[in-house]
């Protein structure tokens, strides 16, 4: 079945127009590495001198010589920042598009604390570096690139295929909610800023790669404590600061009932033969029975698993006083929580408040950049080609579910009741993985493959 598959492709993509043959796969993976290095050499960071719009131009620049029309390739400027959609019309306008989603954007890098500066890319023993190489300008332009090719082999799709790139993904997604709001018609969504592959640590062969098809809501809770204060040679039996501190110790406690989704239970099920032997077992036991208290003992002591059965708070920030010889008058600390698909912030919020049990704490939702969202339907269509696929590219290796802790742009689309996945083909080590950190690394090996990956599955979606 997938061998038939494969030649019908390949011979719907050579054959179905009569443009010009798409490149060599060496050429392909090679303009894709070009075009993430000038991308990284933009900084594209929040604040003043930011690129981000340059970004969204180069991109054009590239579509549109993959063969976009300059008019279907629209940037659309939002503040400091701006966001880019290219459409490719398919034949037949009844359908609902195919939308590619990425961002532009990178997080803040001090180029002191670097080794090499993070906004010049360089291509070192295999590795290309640079401030958005794994989050996520090479996973950009190996979308891109594979879109042109694709394109200038005279592929016709059916469905309409769109491409967009946010601009703030990183910080308020301003943008990201713009796009969403544009594109809420849309059948799917690939979110090439999520899921992948893992790379054993000892052979650097291909373990398991993973689609990734929920994520949990972002919230921030501030707790307020007020008091009259006064002078600190005459405490009072009330103090602002003991009274937060005695709630955040109540917060610090808590645990959150574990929980399984359909997603989950078959996530941690996949999982559990690729972790040490005592996660394992806790990942099959609590899958069998969600209330064994050894399985959640094991998995909530263990910071990799904890956030995968369950929502979690935490306290990140703290602040408290005025003066080091007064009595405070104000406590506050920022409670962050990442909810398990299926629950509403109020709901979480309210649940903290049982918690603290203390009428002296408010709490108010802090929350920017984020709204609360399912997890995508374990869709047939979309699991049947990402599976076919992935085997094509990568025969063998392992394929199944995940869901991320972080947040993504997929969580727009998703409030919008449109199904979003993460699918990014690229794999990597866990010990190479320094998204948001120092010296960000992507293996450069992982490109070619990657271009064909969404060569098949740009083609399988939009038939």
């Amino acid at each position: 079945m997938r061998a038939v598959f494969s030649v019908l492709l390949s011979a719907t993509i050579l054959t179905s127009g009569a443009h010009a043959a798409a490149p060599t796969a060496a050429a392909s993976a090679d303009a894709a590495l070009e075009l993430a290095k000038k991308a990284i050499a933009l900084r594209s960071v929040k604040g003043p001198g930011n690129q981000t719009p340059q970004v969204a131009a180069l991109y054009k620049t590239a579509l549109v010589a993959g063969g976009f029309a300059d008019a279907d390739v629209e940037i659309v400027p939002v503040d400091d920042t701006a966001y880019l959609i290219g459409t490719w019309r398919g034949s037949d306008p009844s359908l609902k598009p195919m939308v590619i989603s990425g961002h532009m954007d990178v997080v803040e890098a001090k180029p002191a604390d670097w080794k090499r500066d993070p906004f010049t890319p360089v291509v070192e023993n295999g590795y290309l570096y640079g401030r958005g190489a794994t989050d996520m300008k090479l996973d950009g332009t190996i979308a891109i690139t594979a879109l042109t090719d694709l394109r200038r082999s005279g592929y016709k799709p059916k469905r309409t295929i769109v491409i967009e790139f946010s601009g703030d993904e990183e910080t308020a997604m301003k943008t990201s909610t713009l796009i969403a709001e544009r594109l809420k018609d849309a059948n799917i969504v690939l979110n090439v800023d999520g899921g992948g592959g893992v790379l054993d640590e000892a052979t650097g062969k291909p373990k398991y790669w993973t689609w990734n098809g929920a994520e949990k809501t972002y919230a921030d809770f501030r707790l307020t404590v007020t008091n009259p204060g006064g002078h600190s040679s005459m405490p009072r039996p009330v103090n602002a600061i003991v009274e937060l501190s005695k709630a955040l110790e109540k917060v610090g406690a808590y645990q959150f009932k574990p929980e399984l989704s359909p997603l989950t239970r078959e996530a941690l099920t996949k999982a559990a033969p690729f972790e040490e032997p005592a996660i394992g077992a806790a990942l099959k036991a609590f899958v069998a029975d969600p209330t064994d208290k050894a399985a959640i003992a094991t998995l909530t002591a263990n910071p990799a698993t904890i956030g995968k059965i369950g929502t979690t708070c935490v306290p990140t920030l703290v602040n408290g006083g005025h003066a080091e010889n007064a009595l405070p008058q104000r406590a506050t600390a920022n409670i962050n929580c990442r909810i398990f698909p299926g629950h509403k912030p109020a709901d979480i919020m309210a649940e903290l408040g049982r918690v603290i049990a203390d009428p002296s704490v408010t709490i108010a939702d802090v929350s920017e950049g984020s709204v609360a969202n399912d997890a995508s339907p374990m869709r047939p269509d979309f699991i049947t080609a990402i599976t076919r696929t992935m085997g094509q590219v990568y025969p063998g290796v392992p394929v199944f579910p995940a869901m991320a802790s972080g947040a993504s742009d997929s969580m727009w689309f998703r409030s919008h009741h449109v199904a979003s996945y993460g699918a990014s083909p690229t794999f990597i080590k866990p010990s190479d993985d320094f998204s948001h950190g120092l010296d960000e690394r992507t293996p450069i090996a992982t490109i070619e493959p990657g271009i064909r990956y969404y060569k098949l599955l740009f083609a399988d979606l939009s038939k």
